[in-house]
């Protein structure tokens, strides 16, 4: 996996879930890898791995069954998509209004761009 400096590695990881829970690669009520088994697949220290589990358990979108390992939690693709939504909303989207805004880019433009990518 590679890293973006300007992110803590274990919101990183968090993301990587996030995206398997969204994808549906990881269902509701579906055991999901170790920490252990996290770690390795992302190269990086076991501790940094249970910071992202912790992190995940507190938003209640896993849940640990202690000696079997983690699952989903039975609404965690609606909590996962309600956490992106809200970030999307409330970091991706000023950041583009302000880059269209200084480009002078219509919603029209940005519009048939969206209808030509869903096209393809």
């Amino acid at each position: 996996m590679d890293f973006d400096n300007s992110k803590p590695i274990y919101l990183q990881i968090v993301d990587f879930f996030y995206e398997n829970i969204l994808v549906r690669r990881w269902q509701d009520e579906e055991r999901i890898p170790s920490v252990r088994e996290v770690a390795v697949m992302v190269e990086v220290n076991p501790n940094t791995a249970i910071r992202a589990f912790n992190h995940l358990q507190e938003l209640e979108v896993i849940y640990n069954k202690r000696g079997i390992g983690y699952f989903v939690s039975k609404d965690g693709y609606a909590k996962v998509l309600d956490i992106k939504r809200n970030e999307f909303k409330e970091q991706t989207l000023p950041d583009v209004f302000k880059q269209m805004r200084l480009l002078d880019v219509t919603f029209e433009e940005v519009k048939n761009l969206y209808d030509q990518h869903e096209k393809e």
